[in-house]
């Protein structure tokens, strides 16, 4: 029996492990077992982002799929982390608060669940990174 996909991908989603190539420092989340650049040559290594990063373009959900409709408004983004990948996630904020350049961290929050009565999973989401009380 094969494990599903979601299950396959676990330790992906909450600790957004990514790959590394190791000839030409290529980085790439969702993680990749070919380097798109060296292809057969490179030699892919897992690489453990920070999650952090900015805002590099954004919608506002305001229709969504009955999974999602309790949730509207909300937020997705294309995020590019510090280290470089780009990846779409969500953002915990007000709709109000979304802007392109802005600084994001990653969060642990509830992401769906299989069925109405199903096993509920998790992953990470994205909130506004706000400055220190000076």
């Amino acid at each position: 029996m094969a494990v599903a996909r979601l299950w396959r991908h676990i330790p992906a989603r909450y600790n957004l492990i990514g790959t590394e190539c190791q000839i030409c420092g290529g980085l790439y989340f969702p993680p990749r077992t070919t380097c798109p650049t060296c292809r057969r040559d490179g030699k892919i290594i897992e690489r453990k982002f920070k999650g952090t990063g900015e805002v590099v373009t954004y919608t506002i959900i305001y229709s969504a799929s009955s999974t999602f409709r309790r949730q509207t408004p909300y937020v997705l983004a294309i995020i590019r982390l510090d280290e470089g990948p780009q990846l779409t996630g969500q953002i915990v904020c007000n709709p109000d608060e979304a802007e392109i350049g802005m600084k994001v961290r990653p969060i642990f929050r509830k992401l769906g669940e299989d069925g109405s009565s199903g096993i509920i999973y998790y992953g990470t989401k994205f909130t506004p990174l706000r400055e220190a009380s000076k």
